[in-house]
């Protein structure tokens, strides 16, 4: 009865069976047996063990290792640690189980046994594991041909009751398992009234849920944040000299358009050549040649400026050649770097908040667009070898957002210092009329 009482912990302990990933397996099934002519003892596993298939071949072997056997085996469709949980009323509501059967059967049994997480595969099953060590043929029976059903007590039997599972609501669940409990309920009686000696199991034939979990032993034992994939980064262009890397580009995306209403192409999903490219000292010229006919030039130019007292390189223009036509963009506004850095911006264009400004002496591409996105670029001082240098930013820390609020506060601070100023300034009268002396007189002829 201690060993009955000890298996209700099934029913009664929602979060006993928590996985911790012990085994290998992530998919387990529960499997429960009781007997009433005794098993052998059984070890408390912990929680979270999982038992392998070995183990319970070698369980086995020990229950049913001398005389004939009798074994039912309830297998029902699919079943897993969490109906108990959420079907056997756990949560002190013992009115709501639908184990109720299933829970008197294992209270009246003289031993029982519990394996909350039973390794399952495809490969293997717990009938044909009892058929080998019980040397018995499987017959189906059924609730129907219980009535007319006649044991030989001589010989090992191996009775399998097929049982349903619900697929579709949590109502249609709470129906199915009470009539497969009912069934269970059923058979056992039966057994009792015969007198017959036997073993029950009740198991699934495969897992109703499962939980995909790494094993806490292979895991990091401190705290870390999450943290998204990223998604695997393509390498910048680089056009390599002699002496190593001498120019240095990447963009998410390399968009150009030939039409008013944008139709783009990104570059940057195709391998140009850079056979035309050139770098020295001053000058930087990166050609990327692609196989559809279309050529994106970048040429940079460094100078020294004495303001700074320090190289600036700038770039300078970017042509796009097509079918033999031409069009350059100037780089007039803020692509810039130190020589030794490199230039970096989120977006370059030549349409809007343009950083590339159309070159009006080519009317025949002034529909030609650029865009470029996530833009990043070095044509000096690569002393990183494949890594850009540091990136000076094409967003300035003041924006004309900022300089127009900061000059609005300035004003309106002005005009309350002022206006603070002037009431300041106001004086009382230091002279009144007294109306118990001479009346003030103000002359009015002169």
């Amino acid at each position: 009865m201690a060993a009955a009482t000890a298996s209700l912990l099934l029913f009664s302990t929602p979060l006993f069976f928590a996985f911790f990933g012990t085994g290998n397996s992530d998919a387990q099934v529960p499997l429960l047996i009781w007997s009433n002519k005794g098993l052998p003892a059984q070890a408390s596993a912990p929680a979270g063990h999982i038992t392998s298939n070995e183990q319970l071949a070698a369980y086995l072997t020990s229950a049913f290792g001398s005389g004939p056997q009798t074994v039912l085996l309830f297998l029902q469709d699919r079943l897993s640690i969490e109906d108990f949980t959420v079907f056997a009323g756990v949560f002190g509501n013992k009115q709501d189980s639908v184990f109720q059967n299933l829970e008197a059967a294992l209270q009246s049994s003289s031993s029982s046994v519990t394996l909350p997480a039973l390794e399952w595969s495809h490969s293997t099953s717990v009938a044909s594991l009892l058929e080998e060590k019980l040397g018995a043929s499987p017959v189906l029976v059924d609730a129907d041909t219980l009535s007319h059903l006649k044991i030989d007590a001589s010989v090992s039997n191996l009775l399998i009751i097929n049982l349903p599972y619900c697929t579709v609501s949590q109502k249609s669940c709470l129906e199915v398992l009470r009539s497969n409990d009912h069934i269970i309920g059923k058979f056992v009686t039966a057994m009792e009234a015969n007198n017959m000696s036997y073993t029950a199991m009740y198991t699934g034939a495969q897992p109703s849920r499962v939980i995909s979990q790494p094993a806490v032993m292979n895991q990091h034992a401190g705290r870390s944040l999450f943290q998204a994939v990223d998604p695997e980064v393509k390498p910048p262009i680089m056009f390599n000299v002699s002496g190593g890397p001498c120019i240095m580009l990447w963009a998410q995306n390399l968009n150009i358009s030939f039409s008013a209403t944008p139709q783009w192409i990104d570059l940057a999903a195709q391998t140009p050549s850079l056979e035309e490219s050139l770098c020295n000292g001053t000058n930087s010229l990166l050609v990327l040649s692609y196989a559809s006919g279309v050529k994106l030039s970048f040429a940079m130019n460094k100078r020294f400026y004495p303001v700074s007292a320090r190289d600036w390189f700038t770039l300078d223009s970017v042509q796009l050649e097509s079918n033999g036509t031409t069009a350059s963009f100037i780089g007039r506004r803020g692509i810039y770097a130190p020589a030794e850095y490199s230039f970096h911006c989120q977006s370059v264009s030549s349409f809007r908040d343009a950083l590339l400004v159309p070159d009006i002496t080519n009317p025949n591409t002034s529909d030609w667009r650029l865009n470029f996105i996530d833009f990043q670029i070095q044509g000096f001082g690569l002393s990183n070898e494949t890594d850009f240098s540091y990136a000076s930013d094409c967003a300035g820390f003041f924006t004309a957002g900022i300089w127009m609020g900061l000059l609005t506060s300035f004003l309106m601070l002005l005009i309350f210092v002022y206006g603070l100023h002037m009431i300041m300034q106001l004086n009382t009268m230091d002279r009144f009329d007294d109306s118990k002396g001479p009346v003030i007189s103000v002359p009015q002829s002169e």
